[in-house]
């Protein structure tokens, strides 16, 4: 049978799952009358919530005897590590495009890799039924981003059509009948190339895709790059640099057909399968016959930017409202993460029952604790921290840089500027984007990016959209200066009271409610001015036994600022932790006793 390989690659949220689940069922992948849930591709519960697609993912569909494999693949920067190796999977991509928003960074970076594998490209543009569509002018965005990225005359020539995946159509013509998705199927038959390799030679293929499986075990998928693979066939595994790291044999062996792994006894070069049996195997390392003398060239994977330090709780509520809270239990369960997720790093910390773990970006690390505190555990969670390196030939200093690109209306353009400035940001590139709005492009240090996504929400009034895409490292870019308000901090354990509260509104920004659980050294706001405050939220209103004159007056709250865990982490400052459990997040500072604070800010100064 004849075979496709393609990705499907975008920026987040310009539409790649929803496609997908099209071509599925158009292609007659799901029975008539099967339920079938929407985005069907994005099956883990934070996927679905956030609406990102987070591990990539392959399905395929049979169209005309040929069997197309799709890959869908991450949008977000902090995953990009996946969408490298996705592309060594491939013959071909699908590049796809928001008619409105044009091509993005993420887009950008993809493509870019896309290219210099000389992949030949098919463009997209989708949702062009949006109501601010334009997809002419987005088509002359793509080209121009094409030259810009040194594309080859061949790839310049990309075919084009417009489509909707929600309601299920492409075609060539804007004004086309918009049918179904018919012209996308034939296109992708008719312009990517077969795998082309060669069946005879002994088997061999990178693995490019891990998981971990409470039954199979390690399952590592991959697309076979020569020969055959047999079931129970015995298996040689090399590292990137030719070492042996183990032997043993394929027990299962997976293929994808629909949604669905269906075992098989055989598969043959250029179809993408998913392999058990081995116990140390990992991303990018070459499966092999042992005939086989040494690895095929692979992606290496990308070094981790950010670093956080996973802690026990050990605040005065700790172990009331989760089930895991031992220090063993964090380090099993993020050993575990490893096994599955290359691009995260964890280490023992210099603390006591601490751990370092280093990843691509917030949204990534983000993503791993909130999977764990779904998942019954109490953790503390420190300030992120950018791993710098020294530069191996000139000895200096540098730290990640990002690309920043920033789609805001033109009155808060001045604002955005000068604070990005302030954090060390360069503006490469300014120009109006229609509709009053500007898109702006600056090269900053990640460092400048910790905390500052809610001053610019605050700043454009939630109308402004920031993307972002790790760039390089750069020489270091000096101090830069972090949050400017200091905290409101509880003196006294208790239930938070009304009447405390209404008291201490005039002080700064509330982050509790009335009839809250706190402790001292808990954060319960921010503070107006840059200091840090002790104050008392569970003060009772004294009762005598003297009538008032009048009633005493309806005591009006505002509605406390409630942060989401990513907004926490990005919030706090070096001396203090974000405490996640399964029912609450709240923010503390790291030493809860006064005099150790005190103590502590002493030795730092020293």
């Amino acid at each position: 049978m004849d075979i496709r390989n393609i990705a499907i690659i975008a920026h987040v949220d310009h539409g790649k799952t929803t496609l997908v689940d099209q071509l599925l069922q158009q292609s007659g992948s799901f029975h008539e009358h099967q339920q079938v849930a929407e985005r069907a591709m994005d099956n883990n519960d934070l996927e679905r919530e956030r609406g990102i697609t987070i591990l990539a993912k392959c399905t395929s569909v049979l169209w005309k005897n040929t069997r197309i494999n799709i890959v869908d693949t991450p949008g977000h920067a902090d995953f990009g590590g996946e969408v490298e190796r996705i592309l060594s999977m491939v013959d071909g991509a699908v590049i796809l495009v928001d008619a409105a928003e044009g091509a993005l960074p993420q887009t950008k970076f993809v493509l870019g890799k896309a290219l210099a594998r000389g992949l030949r490209p098919i463009v997209v543009v989708n949702k062009v039924d949006r109501g601010d569509a334009r997809p002419d002018e987005v088509h002359d965005e793509v080209f121009d981003l094409f030259a810009a990225l040194d594309a080859n005359d061949e790839q310049l020539d990309f075919p084009m059509l417009y489509a909707s995946g929600r309601q299920g159509w492409a075609d060539t013509e804007l004004e086309g009948p918009r049918k179904d998705l018919a012209p996308l199927f034939d296109l992708i038959l008719k312009h990517v190339p077969a795998p082309g390799l060669d069946k005879d030679k002994p088997f061999a293929m990178v693995s490019s895709i891990l998981e971990s499986d409470n039954f199979l075990g390690r399952i590592l998928t991959g697309r076979i790059e020569q020969g055959r693979a047999k079931i129970n066939m015995p298996i040689r595994v090399f590292t990137p640099s030719g070492e042996v790291v183990e032997t043993g044999r394929a027990t299962k062996l997976l293929a994808f057909r629909g949604l669905d792994r269906v075992p098989v006894d055989e598969a043959e070069a250029g179809d993408i399968i998913a392999i058990a049996g081995l116990s140390e195997a990992t991303i990018p390392d070459t499966l092999a016959d042992p005939v086989v003398e040494g690895p095929l060239p692979s992606t290496p994977v990308d070094p981790p930017t950010l670093s956080m330090t996973f802690r026990i709780n050990d605040g005065p509520l700790g172990g009331r409202e989760g089930k895991k809270v031992t220090s063993r239990q964090i380090r099993d369960r993020l050993f575990k993460e490893t096994e599955g997720n290359v691009a995260i790093k964890v280490t023992d910390s210099p603390e006591s029952e601490a751990f370092e773990v280093a990843g691509r970006g917030e949204l990534q690390l983000g993503v791993l604790i909130e999977t764990m505190r779904r998942e019954g555990f109490e953790l503390t969670i420190g300030r992120p921290r950018v791993l710098f390196r020294e530069n191996p030939e000139t000895g200096e200093r540098e730290e990640p840089y990002e690309e920043v690109l920033v789609d805001v209306d033109e009155e808060f353009a001045g604002a955005v500027v000068e604070k990005l400035s302030l954090r060390k940001g360069v503006m490469q590139d300014m120009r109006p984007s229609g509709g009053n709005k500007q898109r702006l492009t600056f090269l900053i240090p990640s460092r400048g990016l910790i905390g500052y996504h809610n001053e610019f929400l605050t700043d454009t009034r939630g109308t402004g959209i920031m993307n972002r895409l790790f760039h390089a490292y750069m020489p270091y870019a000096g101090p830069i200066e972090g949050r400017r308000n200091g905290s409101l901090i509880s003196a006294e354990d208790g239930v938070t009271t009304q009447y405390a509260l209404f008291s201490l509104q005039d002080r700064g920004t509330l982050f509790v409610g009335a009839g809250e659980k706190i402790y001292t050294g808990m954060i319960l706001g921010e503070h107006s001015r840059e200091n840090d405050l002790e104050v008392n939220a569970v003060r009772e209103k004294k009762l005598t036994n003297m009538r008032a004159a009048g009633k005493d007056e309806a005591l009006l709250l505002t509605p406390p600022r409630k942060m989401s865990l990513e907004q926490a982490i990005a919030y706090i400052e070096e001396d203090e932790l974000v405490e996640v459990t399964p029912s609450a997040i709240r923010l503390r500072k790291r030493y809860l006793d006064p005099h150790e604070r005190k103590r502590a800010a002493r030795s730092q100064e020293s």
